[in-house]
């Protein structure tokens, strides 16, 4: 009853909310399931062995877009060290 738990803890792994979810295969189908977290979809995993060779080589190539550009190093050539000396000694 109620009285038990005001005076411990409730001995359960879970809690009881359980949110209604849409878990979609890799073959397209669909099943309504109760998760955990408040989610609208769920997806499996796609196995790539199984995809022909241009297929497979395409959603490789979508999954890594590009090289991630370098970033510009600031230089410090311009900044006037005699404004910053007052901070240097003891």
């Amino acid at each position: 009853n109620s009285n038990r738990a005001a005076i411990a803890h409730l001995q359960r792994q879970h809690y009881g909310r359980l949110y209604p979810v849409l878990l979609v295969a890799t073959d397209g189908s669909t099943t309504r399931l109760r998760y955990g977290e408040p989610k609208r979809i769920l997806m499996l995993p796609l196995d790539s062995t199984t995809l022909p060779e241009p297929e497979r080589k395409a959603r490789l190539r979508r999954q890594l877009r590009g090289k991630p550009k370098a970033k510009v190093e600031e230089t410090f050539d311009s900044i006037d060290m005699e404004t910053y000396k007052k901070f240097w000694k003891k």
